[in-house]
Parts: C-alpha cells; sequence; structure tokens
C-alpha cells in the first residue's frame, strides 16, 4: 500500500502579488490521473504561515492539490507596506492573486481562526469560484470580548529583557492540545518571529474586521462546516450557528491548538467529509 506521504508532491515557491511575492505550498498528487475533487486552499492563523498545514497537505493531497499560501508579512511572503493598515480584504485579495497564478480555477477553502475571516471574504470576493468552505473556529465577539482580545495581543516593544518572547511562549504553552511536544511548540513560536515588528499586523486585521464577519458569513450561500475545538474561540464560535445560511457546527472536543499535527489523519477525514 502507498502511504499518503509517498503519494504525494510537496513543492514550494514564490509567485508575485500586490505587495511582492507571495510564498506558496503546493502538494499534489503523484498520480497520472487528474484530482476529481477541486483543489482546497489552506488558509492559517495569525501570527503563522502556510507552514501550519504542512503535515496536513501530506494527507489530503492524495486525491486533490492543496495549496497553502503565506499571508503577505507572514512566513516568508514580502510584507504590505505599514500605510494603510493591511486588511483582511487584503490577506483574501493575495489569495486570489495565488489561485490565479497557479491557474486553479474553481477552489475549496479551509480556514482557521483568522484564516475563517480570510476564507469568508474570500468567497465574498469571488462567490463564483468558490465551492465549499471549512473553517476550524468562526469567532462572533461581543464588543467587551473584543476590546479584550485586542488588548491581549497587542505588540509589545523589544527590550532586553526578552518581555514579548516571553509572553509569545507563555501563549504557546497555555494554549497548546494534550500531546503537544516542547518541539512543536518552539516551531510554532518560531513562526511568530517570522514577522519581525510587524508580527501583529494579522491579528490587528482580524479584529478589525470582526464586527463584519457574522453578516459576511450569512450572506454567503456556499456549504460551510465550522469545525469547533476546544481552544481560546470555542464560546465566540457557537455564536455563529444561527447565521450559517447553509452549514453546521461541529463539536470536536478532543482537538485543540496543533491538532493538525498531533490528530492529522482524523482531521483530514473530517474536513474531506465536509468538502466531499
Amino acid at each position: 500500500m502507498i502511504s499518503p506521504t509517498n503519494a504525494v508532491k510537496l513543492r514550494r515557491s514564490f509567485l508575485d502579488g500586490r505587495f511582492g511575492q507571495v510564498h506558496v505550498r503546493t502538494a499534489t498528487p503523484v498520480s497520472a490521473v487528474s484530482p476529481v475533487h477541486r483543489p482546497l486552499v489552506c488558509l492559517h492563523m495569525s501570527p503563522k504561515s502556510g507552514r501550519s498545514y504542512a503535515r496536513f497537505m501530506q494527507h489530503a493531497a492524495t486525491d486533490r492539490i492543496v495549496v497553502a499560501p503565506d499571508y503577505p508579512g507572514h512566513g516568508e511572503s514580502d510584507p504590505p507596506p505599514p500605510d494603510p493598515h493591511v486588511t483582511i480584504e487584503d490577506y483574501a485579495g493575495s489569495i486570489w492573486e495565488v489561485v490565479d497564478g497557479l491557474l486553479l480555477g474553481s477552489v475549496d477553502l479551509l480556514g482557521y481562526h483568522t484564516g475563517s475571516e480570510v476564507a469568508a471574504e474570500a468567497a465574498r470576493q469571488r462567490p463564483e469560484q468558490v465551492g465549499r468552505i471549512v473553517m476550524i473556529s468562526a469567532p462572533v465577539f461581543t464588543a467587551a470580548e473584543l476590546e479584550k482580545v485586542q488588548q491581549l495581543f497587542l505588540p509589545v516593544p523589544l527590550d532586553e529583557a526578552g518581555s514579548r518572547f516571553q509572553k509569545m511562549w507563555a501563549l504557546i504553552l497555555q494554549h497548546r492540545a494534550p500531546g503537544t511536544t516542547l518541539e512543536m511548540a518552539a516551531a510554532s513560536f518560531a513562526e511568530n518571529l517570522r514577522g519581525g515588528e510587524n508580527y501583529e499586523w494579522g491579528h490587528r486585521a482580524a479584529f478589525a474586521y470582526a464586527a463584519r464577519f457574522a453578516d459576511v458569513v450569512a450572506g454567503l450561500s456556499q456549504r460551510i462546516t465550522v469545525l469547533n475545538p476546544a481552544d481560546d474561540l470555542h464560546e465566540q464560535t457557537l455564536r455563529i450557528a444561527p447565521r450559517l445560511k447553509n452549514g453546521e457546527v461541529i463539536e470536536c472536543p478532543e482537538w485543540g491548538h496543533g491538532f493538525l499535527d498531533l490528530h492529522t489523519e482524523a482531521a483530514v477525514a473530517v474536513v474531506k467529509k465536509a468538502l466531499d
């Protein structure tokens, strides 16, 4: 039997985008037979990158193309200018540049936290090119909750005591799922550092979009499956259910941050069932 990792070809590349070059991970089936499913575009949380999906892609791309871009300013993609502030609309536009550049046509979308907002906005921008959508958490914040998370993710100035890095590490350890090793936590920490002084721009964009997120979701006709793991957005994600015109919220109490690496095959099975 061919294992998923042997049945998939992985490559990394750069495409030209509105803010410079965009770094993209692409996984394709090694079989000569054309994939029978729409390509799947994976959209990461902040301040991470498409690396979050690396193991998932190895198992998911046996029967479809799977793509994981880095948003501008994340991972290895070039950063946007500091003014005006980069937005979720910008990130979604960047995703369509990747789709166009790779000649993918119609696609399915998988978003994680910030990626859920990017998925919704991408579908709003080009509804005719989106098949199905899976969101990992889809938070609807109260005004008080939004103010709290905005304060929590304010950028921390550099100092010799390493206060910024202590806070980053503490948050990663606080939200890690059971089974997450220190090596896995360190890899996640390293992704945070790639943004340099702009590392909180993704969170800033997400919080600015939060007020309209539920309305955008409510206006989408695509089938939307929301996976609700036991993470820091579990309670807020429950509130999206009434706004789903065509979809459902699936509780995933056994999953937390890192589940794409810890429970890869189970995650692939759930996502493919929702898409297919």
